[in-house]
């Protein structure tokens, strides 16, 4: 009997209470009946689909890619579509399509309503990668609807391809070249790395004879002129000065203030054209090296030199980044002359560092080339620098060298004091230049040495031949003269 039996909060339970419970629960189970089995119809009808495609690691230039969509389903396949995306997702380029409509090979499911799982895979090769294959690429699959043939299911995948180029170049040059040596005051100095060609951005670093180089980041200075940035020389190198250092220094200027020319005598002094005895050399007589600027300033290294280092990107057409990375420190040319200062990259597509590597040298004696070799009154003459005297054949001065050239004793033919390059050119040299001397300056920030050359210049035949021509006609026309005036002296007389 089901009646009044315990209070439940202070209430009597009704005798129908049970039957409402059974009630209510009977309604809840055919509703969750319903649904699972509206579910399950739904899954038939529609069917599933899942589409992963396999991660890639970057690849480099010039690889063959396999790029692999995986999907399950246990529907009917409709197509698979892969696209490559550009401008940021806004252009879909399609790379590849697979139709199974017209895919006589394709083996149709048996039971529609028996859950079976197939499987599928759709690759795409893509033959020596390049720079613009670097991007998002979509794999989308499509499977019908099973409740209708006309609708298509659609699932997609994405992956991005990441494609890496090594540097193609590596070199190593010196900034603000040609630049003067000066024994007086302390310079810096700069070397350039330049890595051109790489993706992703290399990383670069610095070596002196083999070792690695502590550098310290350079820090642009602000506007207000707040910053750790590199402020001129360092004050890590000291010069003793005491009196008898500073006047020989001041004795090496000339009234201009300029380093003065040791060799300045008269090439002409005590040669007197035409005088007996003299016979010019048929070639080009070559003075031996002299150098007159090779006295190192006496500075004291208390420690060693600080490296400033800064590097900038620079992004190329192809994609590819352009690196300068710079190291700055105050230059010595009695430790840093003879140096070796190498330029390493490392990149994720490169199995080993890239190299490029320079040996700081003084000029050690320009080698002068004279042409012609037997010149003549009238022609020009070219004075060229061949390369110096010492050193390799391979590194012979760096940096580069800025070439002055004079004449001792005097002006240039054209009437300047001096002339910069490479190369002299003397227009239509003149007899009294028979003799001179010229002196090619060779310098750069870690030192500077002359050589002289002097210059033989040997009568015109062609010249003389002119003359003689001359002088021959004017006897003719003379004697001519004389003639015409005898035969009217007779005539005269006869008559």
């Amino acid at each position: 009997m089901v009646g009044d039996t315990q209070p439940r909060n202070g209430e009597p339970l009704k005798t129908d209470g049970v039957w409402d419970l059974w009630q209510n629960k009977g309604k809840m189970t055919v509703f969750s009946l319903c649904f699972l089995l509206c579910a399950d119809l739904l899954d038939l009808a529609v069917g599933y689909l899942t589409v992963t495609i396999e991660p890639l690691p970057p690849v480099v230039v010039g690889d063959t890619v396999t790029l692999k969509c995986n999907f399950k389903t246990d529907g009917r396949l409709r197509e698979i579509v892969w696209y490559r995306v550009t401008d940021g997702g806004t252009i879909k380029q399609k790379i590849f399509t697979y139709d199974a409509m017209f895919n006589t090979n394709y083996s149709h499911m048996e039971d529609y309503r028996r859950r079976e799982d197939l499987v599928y895979q759709s690759t795409v090769r893509l033959p020596e990668v390049r720079i613009a294959d670097n991007g998002p690429y979509e794999c989308h699959v499509g499977i019908y609807d099973r409740a209708t043939r006309e609708k298509v299911v659609l699932a997609s995948g994405n992956i991005f391809l990441t494609v890496m180029a090594p540097p193609l170049s590596i070199s190593v040059v010196a900034a603000d070249t040609p630049a003067p040596f000066s024994r007086y005051q302390a310079q810096n100095f700069t070397l350039v790395c330049i890595v051109s060609g790489g993706k992703p951005a290399p990383t670069v670093y610095f070596k002196r004879d083999g070792e690695l180089i502590e550098v310290i980041p350079y820090v642009q200075p602000t506007a207000g002129g707040e910053g750790a940035g590199l402020k001129g020389p360092r004050p890590l190198i000291s010069r003793e000065l005491d009196d008898t250092k500073l006047q020989k220094s001041l004795s090496l200027l000339d009234l201009d203030g300029k380093p003065a020319r040791l060799f300045t005598e008269n090439p002409l002094k005590g040669y007197t054209p035409g005088a007996p005895g003299f016979e010019p050399s048929p070639a080009t007589e070559v003075i031996p090296e002299t150098v007159v600027s090779r006295e190192f300033p006496r500075w004291v290294q208390s420690t060693d030199p600080l490296y400033y280092f800064r590097h900038a990107h620079i992004p190329l057409n192809d994609g590819t980044v352009e690196v300068r990375a710079m190291i700055t420190w105050t230059l010595n040319p009695q430790l840093d002359n003879d140096a070796l200062f190498s330029c390493e990259v490392k990149h994720p597509a490169l199995s080993m560092p890239m190299q490029a590597e320079v040996t700081l040298a003084a000029p050690k004696g320009p080698k002068l080339l004279m042409t012609p070799t037997r010149a003549k009154v009238g022609d020009t003459v070219r004075i060229t620098v061949q390369g110096f005297q010492v050193g390799s054949a391979g590194n012979e001065v760096f940096p580069e060298p800025l070439f002055t050239w004079t004449r001792v004793g005097g002006r240039l033919l054209d009437g300047s004091s001096e002339h910069d390059g490479k190369e002299l050119v003397l227009e239509r040299v003149p007899a009294e230049l028979n003799g001179s001397m010229y002196r090619c300056t060779a310098q750069n920030p870690l030192g500077s040495t002359d050589t002289h050359t002097r210059l033989i210049v040997f009568e015109n035949p062609s010249m003389m031949k002119g003359t003689e021509n001359t002088n021959a006609a004017s006897c003719l026309e003379t004697l001519g003269l004389t003639v015409a005036l005898l035969a009217l002296t007779v005539t005269l007389e006869l008559t």
